[in-house]
């Protein structure tokens, strides 16, 4: 039988992924990033970033983009913004629906100052645009050296790349070795997680409180005390219809908390739509991450969420840390006071050790591992 194009025969379908691992390991070996590309001038990006679904509309440079047309006809979801300043029952209550049925809430009016906000932002942007042969010697796969530049932690697991450098580092139990962090970035880092530690204990324990939990400064410590930082650069991408910036996905951890400059990008999944998530100046994002849906059992909400690629000239810069239990070997669940004969459990225990194993054997998507350990 004769062999047409539409089924190419194994050997093709082998000499194809051969050719796409070697432009992959180009690209890598290469340590200039996405940044690097643009550049160079590409008007064009490379296959291995194009995604395998139908284009989405061309996106037009606009400071704004509107909501998804799946959205409920007549009616934009949007993610609350919550003022902290409010009395404690209005927080509580606000942060608990928010976080039971978005899992997003932005806060404004809190403790930590636009300054600050700026200045990490504002670094991490910096190391983002230095010379190519100073970034160069940051750029790694291998994190136990505790900090790395990179693009794509699953790079070569991914069905396909997305546009965007990402500067990644551990913050707490373990600090990085701080050679490995840029020097530029460094008082800034520390300074922010001072920051980080005294806002995400403020809100871990409004979210407790929602949950009609007892706040325990040790409790908080072994399950919140482990801290990530992730570092994201979204360069203008000349396609960005066919690429993403970063794929749909749940954060794995248990809270995340983000600043972000004034370049769109961000979106929420409601239903079958994407919201956006409009920057707004001074404010904090926050987000449920699987492992804490697990431990509420199902109280609160891990959604999905991904970033366009960016359309823009100026480059889209968020900074992320990712709340995770300090001890590794630590049992992971539902709170035991959340459990009832009325509320079974409806996720079984693992080790915090496992849990991560399994995510990073895999590439970022979906909501696997909250299916995985459900009951």
């Amino acid at each position: 039988m004769e062999t047409t194009a539409a089924n190419p025969p194994p050997q093709s379908d082998m000499t194809n992924r051969n050719t796409r691992l070697q432009e992959i390991k180009h690209f890598d070996e290469s340590k200039i990033g996405v940044k690097g590309l643009v550049d160079r001038g590409l008007e064009s990006i490379p296959s291995f970033f194009i995604h395998p679904y139908p284009p989405k509309p061309n996106q037009k440079p606009s400071p704004t983009r509107k909501a998804d047309p799946n959205c409920t006809p007549g009616l934009i979801p949007t993610i609350p913004v919550i003022d902290f300043f409010s009395p404690r029952s209005t927080l509580v209550d606000q942060v608990r629906r928010a976080s039971s049925s978005l899992g997003f809430f932005q806060i404004i009016n809190h403790s930590v100052s636009l300054s600050s906000i700026t200045k990490i932002l504002s670094s991490m942007q910096d190391f983002f645009e230095l010379p190519e042969n100073v970034k160069k010697g940051y750029y790694s796969r291998d994190m136990s050296r505790g900090a790395a530049y990179l693009t794509n932690f699953d790079l070569y697991r991914s069905e396909a790349a997305s546009w965007r450098d990402t500067f990644q580092m551990n913050l707490s139990p373990r600090p990085p070795k701080w050679e490995n962090v840029p020097v530029m970035c460094r008082e800034v880092v520390v300074e922010w997680d001072k920051e980080v530690v005294k806002i995400s204990e403020e809100i871990m324990g409004i979210l407790f409180e929602g949950l009609g939990l007892e706040k325990s400064n040790n409790k908080l410590w072994e399950i919140s005390g482990g801290r990530v930082m992730a570092a994201h650069y979204y360069p203008y991408c000349p396609q960005p219809e066919l690429t993403d910036g970063l794929t749909s996905h749940t954060d794995l951890r248990l809270l995340t908390m983000l600043v972000q400059n004034e370049v769109p990008g961000l979106q929420v999944k409601i239903g079958e739509g994407w919201v956006d998530v409009e920057p707004v100046k001074g404010a904090i994002l926050f987000n449920i991450g699987d492992l804490f849906q697990i431990m509420s059992n199902d109280q609160y909400i891990s959604v999905e969420h991904r970033v366009l690629a960016n359309p823009l000239r100026d480059a889209r810069v968020s900074v992320a840390v990712f709340l995770k239990p300090s001890i590794s070997d630590q049992l992971c669940g539902p709170f035991p006071e959340l459990v009832s004969a009325e509320k079974p459990a409806v996720y079984r225990q693992f080790t915090l050790s496992d849990y991560m194993g399994r995510f990073f054997s895999k590439e970022l998507d979906g909501k696997t591992l909250t299916n995985y350990y459900r009951i």
